[in-house]
C-alpha cells in the first residue's frame, strides 16, 4: 500500500564539521530516498543545510552568527544544496522541486492552504518536494529551529503516514550515552511526558541548531496530529526503508490520535494568542475530558488585549497550559461576566453571539 513519508535531514548529516556540503552524504541520502520511491511510496524531504553549505563559499571562516551574514550564506548555500540534490536524484530518474517556507506561511491559513495544494500537485506529478526554511528572509524570532518543527508541521499539513527525523544520534537514551555507559536507548514512546523532556536534554552538534529536545518537540506536534515519528540514525544502504518498516536504529514515537484538521493544526501550534484565561477545575474537566465548551461560569481570570475572534491561551489555577481557543468575547465584556452562570450572563450583557466563551469546535487541547 502506498504511504506518504516525510523525511527530515539535519545540517550535521549533510555537511562536514568545517562547513560545506558533503556530496557523498547527499548521494547516500538520494539513493535511500530512491529506495522508498521504488517501494511505491510518496516522499517529501525537509532538508537543512543551506547556511552550513554556503558560508565557506561566501568567504566566512566559520559559521556566521549575525542575522544578515546567515541570510547571505543561506542565499548561496540553498542554490548549492538544491544543485547537488537534483544531480544525485537525477541519477535515480527522480525529479526534485525546491519549496521554501517560513513560519509566517503557516500562521496565515490561506497561505498554508496554498502551500498544501502546491505540495499535493508535486506529489501527483511524482516529484520529490525538497522543503527548507527560507533562511534568506526569516528572522531569528520566527525561525523553526533546525527544521524539526517545520518537518512536523509539513507532516501534519499533508497528512503523512510517517515522519522520519534523521540525526547523528541513534535515538533517545535514558542518559547521555557519550558520558554514561549505562545509558539505554528507548525503543518506543507511547506518550511524551515531562520525564521524556527531562531525558531529552539540550543542544546538539555545532553545525546544526537543533538537539534532541527539538526533535521531541517535533514528535509531540506530529503525533498530536496523528503522524507517528521515528528519530534516529541511518548511514548504511537500506537503513532508511528499514526505519520506515519498524527496524530502524532509533526511537519510535507512537500516536493514538487521528489526523489533525488544518484549522486545529493552525490553532494549536501556529496561531498567536492575544491573551489568557484561567479556568477552575470544573471547566478544566469539561474541556479536557468532557469534550464540552467553555462557559463564563468556569472562567476565573482574563488578561490580555483580545477581541471576538482572537486566539487565547487557557490555563488552570496552577498555571498549566490546557490549550488554545477562539474567543467569543472582547476582554471588556468577559471581565463583566467572569464566574457567572449562563442565566445571569444574559441578564447582564446583550449576547448577540454564542454564549460560550470558547466553543468546543474552536478549541484544541495541548495538555499532555
Amino acid at each position: 500500500m502506498q504511504r506518504r513519508i516525510v523525511v527530515k535531514i539535519g545540517s550535521s548529516s549533510l555537511t562536514s564539521p568545517e562547513g560545506g556540503l558533503n556530496k557523498r552524504a547527499v548521494a547516500y541520502f538520494a539513493a535511500e530516498l530512491a529506495r522508498i520511491k521504488a517501494a511505491g511510496h510518496q516522499v517529501l524531504l525537509v532538508s537543512s543545510g543551506a547556511v552550513a553549505a554556503g558560508f565557506r563559499e561566501i568567504g566566512y571562516t566559520e559559521r556566521p552568527k549575525l542575522l544578515h551574514e546567515k541570510q547571505a550564506a543561506a542565499a548561496v548555500g540553498q542554490a548549492l544544496l538544491m544543485q547537488v540534490y537534483r544531480e544525485e536524484l537525477a541519477d535515480h530518474g527522480i525529479s526534485a522541486a525546491q519549496v521554501l517556507l517560513t513560519r509566517t506561511d503557516f500562521q496565515n491559513r490561506k497561505r498554508m492552504g496554498n502551500a498544501s495544494m502546491a505540495l499535493e500537485e508535486l506529489l501527483v506529478r511524482n516529484i520529490i518536494p525538497i522543503i527548507n526554511e527560507n533562511d534568506t528572509v526569516s528572522i531569528d524570532e520566527l525561525k523553526f529551529g533546525d527544521n524539526d518543527t517545520l518537518s512536523a508541521l509539513v507532516a501534519n499539513l499533508i497528512k503523512a503516514d510517517q515522519l522520519i527525523i534523521l540525526t547523528d544520534t541513534d535515538g533517545l537514551y535514558t542518559k547521555d550515552p557519550r558520558i554514561d555507559p549505562s545509558a539505554e536507548r528507548i525503543e518506543r514512546i507511547q506518550e511524551i511526558t515531562d520525564d521524556i523532556y527531562l531525558i531529552a536534554g539540550g543542544a546538539g552538534s555545532e553545525v546544526g541548531t537543533g538537539g534532541m529536545r527539538s526533535k521531541v518537540d517535533a514528535a509531540k506536534i506530529a503525533t498530536r496530529g496523528g503522524v507517528p515519528v521515528f528519530v534516529g540514525k541511518v548511514n548504511q544502504p537500506g537503513e532508511l526503508i528499514g526505519a520506515l518498516e519498524g527496524a530502524g536504529r532509533g526511537t519510535y514515537f507512537e500516536t493514538q490520535s487521528s489526523s489533525l484538521p488544518r484549522k486545529k493544526q493552525w490553532l494549536g501550534f501556529l496561531s498567536t494568542p492575544f491573551g489568557s484565561l484561567t479556568v477552575d477545575q470544573g471547566a478544566e474537566d469539561a474541556l479536557i475530558h468532557g469534550g464540552r465548551s467553555l462557559l463564563p461560569v468556569g472562567v476565573r481570570k482574563a488578561k490580555g488585549h483580545f477581541h471576538v475572534g482572537d486566539v487565547v491561551e487557557v490555563v488552570n489555577t496552577d498555571g498549566e497550559i490546557l490549550g488554545r481557543g477562539i474567543i467569543n468575547y472582547d476582554i471588556e465584556q468577559l471581565l463583566e461576566i467572569l464566574g457567572l452562570p449562563s442565566s445571569e450572563v444574559v441578564k447582564k450583557i446583550d449576547v448577540a453571539h454564542r454564549l460560550e466563551v470558547i466553543h468546543r469546535d474552536e478549541w484544541i487541547s495541548l495538555k499532555s
